[in-house]
């Protein structure tokens, strides 16, 4: 079964959450490779003025081979300010443009972006409305279920998209307050389906290929987004994509599988960032790959302490190295 997406035909319905810091182009890659339908870029700055620096070209990088569909999230208030953003980055090759209204981060909410825009339902109107009329691809926007528990309107902001002619809505079931703490809600999403006829998309606590399933049953929602349960582990999608199709758990990637994608991760990162950034991005990812690891304390010390790549790479090559050989004997 797929999803489509305005004119776009996905392949699948599992999806890569878009997370600021983590979602670039090496990592989309991966993702794609094992299944993910979509691949959204990272959050950028509706203000062009910042697209100048190096963090924001690197968020603006070209499709890259994975990303059959190039999606790219912007944040923002303004809604001028949005339109032209999306426009230009029309412009540049993106196919999808998605509304951050769900990030709960304190410096992002501050600057009434992300999350603190669902309090404000006219401002999101006006928003969507220009967004719109602004590109002629598929709008769509990410959003939690409410600013906090006594003021979730979800189902509000959803039928206002809707009407506004967003394409889909993707529903993280936390609401701003509640960050990321607790566990997920997906009777909110199972009320925001019923109330609309475009697509909706099931996010929040979703790391095994049977909570996928849990999540679309409970919510009723055509698709599932995973985030945090991607990082360390990109066969997720692979995982959750078998599952959904035959209803049958898939053999657990072999480590020498494993050991040959973490390494091919780390000459991604280093290619796409340089040596001094793509060290420093590779330690966020090394931590989580290290979960996986037997002997995952001793060798996170190792690995986040190497100062430059090739110290980098080689200790990862010979841990991962042994664990898989280790395996196979």
């Amino acid at each position: 079964m797929s999803l489509r997406i305005g004119t776009h035909a996905l392949t699948g319905r599992v999806l890569l959450a878009p997370m600021a810091g983590v979602t670039d182009p090496p990592f989309r890659a991966l993702c794609r490779e094992f299944g993910a339908a979509l691949t959204c870029g990272e959050m950028l700055s509706a203000d062009q003025s910042l697209w100048h620096t190096d963090k924001s070209r690197r968020r603006m990088a070209g499709r890259n081979g994975a990303d059959t569909l190039r999606a790219v999230q912007l944040a923002g208030s303004d809604p001028l300010q949005l339109a032209a953003a999306a426009r230009a980055q029309v412009d540049q090759g993106a196919q999808l443009i998605d509304l951050n209204l769900g990030c709960p981060v304190k410096k992002v909410c501050d600057r009434w972006c992300g999350s603190a825009l669902l309090a404000d339902e006219p401002l999101v109107a006006r928003i969507l409305e220009a967004l719109v009329h602004a590109v002629a691809v598929p709008v769509t926007i990410k959003i939690r279920t409410g600013p906090d528990p006594q003021r979730r309107n979800a189902v509000r902001v959803a039928q206002l998209a809707e009407g506004c002619g967003v394409a889909a809505i993707a529903i993280h079931g936390r609401t701003r307050a509640e960050r990321f703490t607790g566990a997920a809600e997906y009777e909110s999403i199972r009320a925001v389906k019923s109330a609309v006829r475009i697509p909706v998309i099931a996010n929040g606590d979703i790391s095994t290929p049977q909570q996928a399933l849990a999540v679309l049953q409970a919510s009723g929602a055509d698709a599932v987004m995973i985030g945090r349960a991607a990082l360390g582990a990109p066969w997720i999608f692979r995982d959750v994509n078998a599952f959904l199709e035959s209803g049958k758990i898939v053999p657990q990637l072999l480590r020498t599988s494993m050991a040959t994608l973490i390494l091919r991760h780390l000459e991604s990162l280093y290619a796409f960032y340089g040596e001094y950034t793509g060290v420093r991005m590779a330690r966020k990812h090394l931590a989580r790959y290290c979960e996986q690891h037997v002997d995952a304390g001793r060798l996170r010390q190792a690995l986040l302490t190497a100062e430059d790549s090739a110290a980098q790479f080689a200790t990862a090559q010979r841990a991962f190295g042994e664990w898989s050989a280790a395996a196979a004997a």
